[in-house]
C-alpha cells in the first residue's frame, strides 16, 4: 500500500517504543492492503509516536485511513476508545490541573438545533429566561491540545494525565493575542500564511511543526525561527476570536456565522465550537465523563455511497455482546477506502435482512467512523449460532446476541483485563499486547495477574528487566491512591461507568454496594428500574472476583457519603467551592478531593450559588471582581487553609 523507508532518527524512536515487531516487518505492514487489528495497532502506534517526535512517516490523511480501517474491523478496540495518545518517547506522565474533555460533535444544523433545545430545557428547569441565553461561537483550532496553568504547560495526554512540555515556552513560544500565561486549555498552532510562505517547501503540513515545537530533542532551526518570528503560538480558548449572540440569532443566521468564524483566524481549523455563556446554565448542565453538555462542535463533511455486503462477521466484546461487522466491497468514502463497518446490532441484521449480496447506504461524517443509514437491497440475514471466541451457544437479549460464557470465553477474558488496567489508569505497562501474552498462558482473572511471580513473567516470554518492571507496576497500582469510583468502574459492570459509580458511592460504601437491592437503588436520583436491575445483576456476577482484588489492599480514596456530610461539623460542609489558579500546598485536584471529604461540593465555575472562590497564583482581577459581584466570598489559598484548619 505504501513504500516506507525509515531514517536512522526514526528507527531510534521506534526502538524505544518496544512494539515487539522488527522495523523490517513494520515496513512490510505498510505495504499490505489487508491488515489484522493488531497489525494496524503497530502501524498506528509507530506513526503516532513519530508524528509526536516531529519526524512523521505518513501524512494525516494516511493516518486517518489506518484509523478508519481499525474502526471497520473492531470499533470497540481499546486504542479507539480513549483520547488519542500524545506519546512523547521516554516522557513521564503527570496529572493535569483539571480534566481536558473532548467535545460533543454535530454534523448538521438539525443536530445544533437539538442541542439548543437541550439548553432551553435546562434553562426552564432552573428559571433562566430565554432572553438571557446567549451562545459563543468560536473557530475550532486544528492544533496540538495543551493546558497552561501559568507555571507548567501540559499535553492533553489521555485527558487525566499528560506530559510536561513547558520547554516550548522556554524556547520562546508566545501566548496568542499578547495574552498572559495561565489561561488554561488551548492549542499550539502556527499561522497558515507563515507556513505557506516560509515552511511549506520544508514540511509536509503545519501539524508537523506543532509536534516539532514540543519535541524533547533540539528544535529544527526553521521551527525555531517560526517561534522567534511569533508565527507559532499557544492560543488559549479564552482569547480566541468569537461571535457571541442570542441563541435565536445563531439559529437564524447559522450558515453566515459558521462561515464568518471559519475565516476569523489565520490558523488551520476543523469546525466551530458553540457554547452557552450563562454560568448558572453551565453549572447546572455539567459534564459527562467525556464532554461538557453545554458545549458542542459543528463539523462539516459527509459523504454517502451504496455498497454491497460480502459477509457478516461476528465479534465478541468484553461484555459478551456479539457485534456484527459487515465486510464490504471496498469503497472510497471521504478520502478513505472502507471495507468494513459495524452494524448496530444483530436485530438490525435480522429485521433489515442484511447478509451477503445485500446493498446498504453507507455514510461517513466528519472523517469519523462510517455507519449504515439504510438498506437498499435485502438479502438472507446472516446470523451466528455460536460465539466466535469460545463456541458457546448464543442467546438473545433484547436487540443483541449474547455469549453467556462469562468465565471461559477468551475474548471476554482478555477484554475484561484490558479494561481493568485502562480504567485504573495508574500504571502504563499492562496494555493489550502484554495482556494478550498473559492470557495465552491461561491467566483469566485480574487477581491472578497480581499473583504472578517474576520467574513466571520470564517464562511467558518477557525479558528479565521487563518482568521486574511489570512486578513493580503491579505493586505501584496498589500503592498509588485512586478514587474508589474509578476502582469500581474498572470491573466493567454494565451501566456502571465512572459517573454512576460516583453517584452510588455517595450513598453506599463500596463494600455495602453489593448488598443494595434494585428497590433501594431506584430511590437514588438518576437510576431507573432497568438500569438498577442491570447494575445489581452485574455486581452479583463480578462479586467474587471484585473481593479477591479488593482484598489485595488497594489505596482507595473514599467518596464521602452524603448523609455523613450533612452531619459534618466541617466549616465548609455543604458549601460550594471553586478553586482557581496555581496552588502552593498541593495540586488543585488534591485540594478538590480534600474539600469533598470535608463535605463541600466542588464546582468548576463560579455562579450565584458558589460559596467560596479559592484563588491560587496568577488569577486575574476580572475573575475575582466578577465573583464578588455575585456575592461570592473570595479566599486566598492561605485564608482557605486557615478556614478548614
Amino acid at each position: 500500500m505504501l513504500e516506507i523507508n525509515f531514517t536512522n532518527e526514526q528507527l531510534e524512536v521506534l526502538e524505544k517504543l518496544d512494539l515487539e515487531i522488527k522495523s523490517s516487518e513494520l515496513v512490510n505492514l505498510f505495504k499490505k492492503s489487508e491488515l489484522e487489528s493488531e497489525e494496524l495497532i503497530h502501524l498506528l502506534k509507530a506513526s503516532n509516536a513519530l508524528y509526536r517526535a516531529g519526524i512523521p512517516v505518513i501524512t494525516d490523511e494516511q493516518y486517518d485511513f489506518f484509523i478508519s480501517m481499525l474502526r471497520s474491523i473492531n470499533h470497540l478496540h481499546p486504542y479507539l476508545n480513549q483520547v488519542e495518545p500524545e506519546v512523547l518517547v521516554e516522557a513521564k506522565t503527570v496529572e493535569l490541573p483539571q480534566r481536558m474533555l473532548s467535545t460533543e460533535k454535530a454534523y448538521s444544523k438539525e443536530d445544533i438545533e437539538k442541542w439548543i433545545k437541550r439548553i432551553l430545557k435546562a434553562a426552564q428547569e432552573i428559571n433562566v429566561p430565554e432572553k438571557d441565553i446567549f451562545l459563543r461561537v468560536t473557530p475550532k483550532l486544528d492544533g496540538y491540545a495543551a493546558f497552561d496553568d501559568g507555571t507548567t504547560l501540559y499535553t492533553r495526554g489521555d485527558g487525566y494525565r499528560g506530559q510536561d512540555i513547558t520547554r516550548a515556552f522556554e524556547r520562546g513560544l508566545k501566548v496568542a493575542q499578547h495574552g498572559k500565561r495561565g489561561l488554561g486549555p488551548g492549542e499550539i498552532v502556527i499561522k497558515k500564511s507563515y507556513f505557506d510562505k516560509q515552511l511549506s517547501g520544508i514540511f509536509e503540513n503545519s501539524r508537523n511543526i506543532q509536534a516539532a515545537i514540543i519535541a524533547e530533542k533540539k528544535v529544527d532551526e526553521n521551527v525555531q525561527k517560526a517561534i522567534d518570528d511569533g508565527a507559532c503560538v499557544f492560543y488559549p480558548f479564552a482569547l480566541i476570536e468569537n461571535k457571541t449572540a442570542h441563541f435565536s440569532e445563531i439559529i437564524d443566521y447559522f450558515e453566515t456565522i459558521v462561515e464568518e468564524m471559519w475565516r476569523a483566524v489565520d490558523f488551520d481549523i476543523d469546525g466551530v465550537i458553540l457554547e452557552t455563556t450563562h454560568t448558572d446554565l453551565k453549572e447546572y448542565m455539567g459534564a459527562t465523563r467525556k464532554n461538557h453538555r453545554w458545549q458542542i462542535a459543528f463539523k462539516v463533511n459527509e459523504e454517502s455511497a451504496e455498497v454491497e455486503v460480502k459477509n457478516i462477521i461476528p465479534q465478541t466484546s468484553r461484555t459478551g455482546r456479539i457485534s456484527p461487522v459487515a465486510e464490504l466491497v471496498p469503497t472510497k468514502l471521504s478520502g478513505a477506502t472502507i471495507s468494513r463497518v459495524t452494524v448496530h446490532h444483530y436485530n438490525m441484521v435480522k429485521t433489515k435482512r442484511i447478509g451477503p449480496g445485500s446493498i446498504v447506504q453507507l455514510v461517513r461524517s466528519g472523517l469519523v467512523i462510517p455507519k449504515i443509514e439504510g438498506v437498499v437491497k435485502e438479502a438472507e440475514p446472516q446470523l451466528p449460532e455460536e460465539c466466535p471466541s469460545c463456541n458457546a451457544h448464543l442467546i438473545w437479549e433484547g436487540d443483541h446476541l449474547i455469549c453467556p460464557n462469562k468465565s471461559d470465553c477468551p475474548a471476554q477474558t482478555e477484554n475484561t483485563l484490558i479494561h481493568f488496567f485502562k480504567t485504573l489508569g495508574n500504571v502504563d505497562g499492562f496494555g493489550p499486547k502484554v495482556i494478550e501474552k498473559i492470557t495465552n498462558y491461561g491467566i483469566k482473572h485480574i487477581h491472578e495477574i497480581y499473583q504472578i511471580p517474576k520467574h513466571q513473567f520470564v517464562g511467558f516470554g518477557f525479558g528479565d528487566k521487563t518482568s521486574q518492571n511489570l512486578l513493580d507496576q503491579l505493586q505501584a497500582s496498589k500503592e498509588i491512591e485512586i478514587e474508589d469510583w474509578r476502582f469500581l468502574a474498572a470491573f466493567g459492570v454494565s451501566r456502571l461507568a465512572g459517573g454512576n459509580c460516583e453517584k452510588l458511592l455517595q450513598h453506599h460504601s463500596i463494600v455495602e454496594l453489593f448488598e443494595v437491592s434494585v428497590e433501594d437503588m431506584v430511590k437514588i436520583d438518576g437510576f431507573a428500574q432497568l438500569s438498577a436491575e442491570a447494575i445489581v445483576e452485574g455486581l452479583a456476577n463480578v462479586r467474587e472476583e471484585f473481593f479477591k482484588v479488593y482484598n489485595l489492599g488497594f489505596n482507595l480514596a473514599i467518596t464521602p457519603i452524603e448523609s455523613e456530610l450533612k452531619n459534618s461539623d466541617s466549616p465548609i460542609s455543604g458549601a460550594v467551592v471553586v478553586f482557581t489558579g496555581s496552588m502552593q500546598q498541593g495540586s488543585r485536584g488534591d485540594m478538590e478531593k480534600q474539600a469533598k471529604a470535608l463535605g463541600a461540593k466542588v464546582a468548576k465555575s463560579v455562579t450565584g450559588n458558589t460559596t467560596y472562590l479559592v484563588t491560587g497564583d496568577k488569577v486575574g482581577e476580572t475573575k475575582i471582581n466578577a465573583a464578588r459581584d455575585k456575592g461570592v466570598e473570595v479566599l486566598t489559598e492561605q485564608e482557605y487553609l486557615n478556614l478548614i484548619g
